[in-house]
């Protein structure tokens, strides 16, 4: 445990986890600017050196000699993520700190200089004709690197001259950059004013999205209103960086010829497009059965219909605040339940400093873990506000995080997944820590509460991933056909892509018409959102192959972790015996969603909370 972990007193959300820090001391040591610039220089004088060496040879090399260069590639570029990742992380962890953001663009530019002397190198192998490429990829000496060779391949009829690629890379540090910047700016310095426990406050973007779990709904209606006062506090300069990012986006994939807005994320996730309309149309094709949980949530309730702002409603006695050692203690366990060695990675995160989970002012929102470099290990940042949701990110984000660490031995090129893939450990997590709290959990009341928060989960992580990827397809296409969009243009837009997922069953309300403008995935990482909803259904179907195999399932698991991106998603999960590309697959997962639901309403009339049959 690490010395820094609280104890809480009085269950002030703000206190539960105050002192959590990581340190990035591991990454660099203070003053870290000294140590940032001498890794840069370095490397920018390889990547040079490395030009001059193999700039319009690459038709000479033997495999032998491609496998070297790319050995000295790859070298040469990890200083330059170990910089990347610690002023990233360090803004995060303070968005107001004008030195933080000063030293994150600084690395910013220089990795850009450095990734400029490099671009011909990917330019060059994508342009080499077929058989050449055949020939050097049957050869043993490029075995390790075959499946990356052929991943830059198939960005071939997309890259542009070394010119163009040059200016883009630069032109990205005042444009897309900079917009995700300031959208992190001002949402960690944003401020929703509510009334808590009888007085006024002041409260973070975290704590007033933590209120909308509150189980009196006069405090949710008050913290609804809240998150909307604030987000129009700010509603003009978002709006902007949303259409802004959004032509961008455009503009890119006019020059790049891609023909659909999606198509570039689909590329990078190593999945074919026809496979993401399946996954969507599957799970569209379930939005009866989210109907159906909504209905019986409101009958929980005593409400005659839910209201947007009471879909996260506890459902039973509120289950108080947990310590952040509590959570702790909760996620191990589950993991040493699976794997001892699963849950020792995990309780390094702890022990050596890896995470942050404190609230503070001008941190960023949300949670995430950080690959950083393989030379190091991966970074947590959580927001930890003590409910059993954030119990379940604690778990979430350290399967991010054992994944990522496990995978190190793949290299910087080849550690990371698709985006496809990046959500089974963090998902696995979640499901490992919510059986074992059923498990032991013997009140049927108490196993209703726990059953509709994990449902309640699923859904977040399922459908509404969809939804915000059906606002995205709408939001770029109207801006493209329409120009500059109106904010309560987009407005409608969010509105319409989430009225299929609620029916009849919630009452979208007019607060809710502007809650685009917080997420930050639409802004970072565009049609990031249905991996999520991949990730989820893939967990399901690996839950289940574990509890048809027990222990005999757990270090092929392990391996499929240790494998990070080295070979395609469909290559990797074939290894644990799924095959992702029979549309069935889809089918299978949301079919175990449904016997949660039929499960859920049998507790409910278990305990008399609903009339049986």
């Amino acid at each position: 445990m690490s010395e820094t972990t609280p104890t809480d007193s009085n269950n002030d959300p703000s206190t539960l986890a105050a002192g959590v820090r990581w340190d990035l001391s591991h990454l660099y040591p203070a003053p870290a600017a000294e140590g940032i610039d001498r890794d840069l220089d370095e490397a920018l004088r390889r990547a040079e050196a490395f030009a001059g060496q193999y700039r319009g040879r690459l038709t000479e090399l033997t495999a032998a000699e491609l496998a070297a260069a790319i050995d000295e590639y790859e070298a040469l570029q990890e200083p330059v993520g170990r910089a990347g990742a610690f002023t990233g992380l360090q803004f995060a962890a303070d968005t107001q700190a004008p030195a933080h953001g000063a030293l994150m663009q600084h690395v910013q530019e220089r990795s850009t200089e450095i990734r400029n002397a490099l671009v011909f190198f990917e330019l060059e192998w994508v342009a080499l004709p077929g058989d050449a490429v055949a020939r050097l990829l049957a050869d043993p000496a490029l075995a390790k690197r075959k499946h990356l060779l052929e991943s830059m391949r198939r960005y071939r009829p997309h890259v542009l001259s070394e010119p163009e690629e040059r200016l883009l890379e630069e032109a990205a540090n005042t444009g897309e950059r900079a917009w995700g910047r300031l959208f992190d700016e001002i949402l960690g310095a944003a401020r929703f004013r509510i009334e808590i426990d009888g007085q006024e406050q002041e409260v973070s973007e975290e704590e007033i999205l933590s209120q909308l779990y509150h189980p009196d709904r006069a405090q949710r209606m008050r913290a609804a209103q809240s998150l909307t006062d604030g987000l129009k506090q700010h509603e003009h300069v978002l709006a902007f960086i949303f259409n802004t990012l959004v032509q961008s986006k455009a503009t890119e994939d006019r020059l790049r010829t891609y023909d659909d807005p999606m198509d570039a994320r689909n590329l990078a996730n190593e999945i074919e497009g026809a496979s993401v309309r399946a996954l969507m149309a599957a799970c569209e094709d379930g939005h009866d059965m989210v109907h159906r949980y909504y209905r019986l949530k409101a009958q929980l309730l005593g409400l005659e219909t839910l209201a947007d702002y009471d879909r996260y409603a506890p459902i039973g006695e509120a289950r108080g605040t947990k310590p952040f050692a509590e959570a702790q203690r909760i996620v191990l366990d589950a993991y040493a339940d699976f794997s001892p060695q699963m849950a020792d990675v995990a309780r390094q995160f702890f022990e050596q400093n890896w995470i942050d989970a404190e609230l503070r002012e001008g941190k960023r929102g949300g949670a995430f873990s950080a690959s950083t470099v393989p030379s190091a290990h991966p970074y947590v940042m959580l927001n930890y506000t003590g409910n059993l949701r954030d119990v379940m990110t604690v778990a979430h984000e350290l399967g991010h995080g054992v994944h990522q660490y496990l995978a190190r031995e793949q290299g910087l090129f080849e550690q990371d997944t698709p985006l496809t893939t990046a959500e089974t450990a963090s998902v696995f997590g979640e499901m490992l820590v919510f059986r074992r709290l059923l498990k032991e959990e013997t009140d049927p009341r108490v196993r209703l509460s726990l059953l509709c928060g994990k449902i309640e989960d699923a859904f977040a992580t399922v459908f509404r991933q969809v939804v915000m990827t059906r606002f995205e397809e709408k939001l770029h296409d109207a801006r493209r056909k329409e120009g500059e969009l109106p904010t309560s243009r987009i407005d409608a837009l969010w509105l319409e892509a989430n009225a299929p997922m609620h029916g009849d069953a919630v009452e979208l309300t007019e607060n809710y018409a502007c809650w685009w403008l917080y997420i930050p995935h639409f802004v970072h990482s565009p049609f990031y959102c249905y991996a999520y909803a991949f990730g989820e259904l893939l967990v399901l179907a690996l839950i289940r192959r574990y509890d048809e195999e027990g222990e005999a399932f757990v270090p092929r698991y392990l391996d499929l972790l240790r494998s990070g991106g080295s070979d395609t998603p469909p290559a990797l999960l074939d290894r644990v015996g799924l095959d992702i590309t029979d549309p069935a697959f889809w089918k299978g997962g949301l079919s175990l969603l449904r016997e949660m639901v039929d499960e859920a309403e049998a507790l409910a009339a278990q305990v008399g909370a609903i009339p049986k049959g």
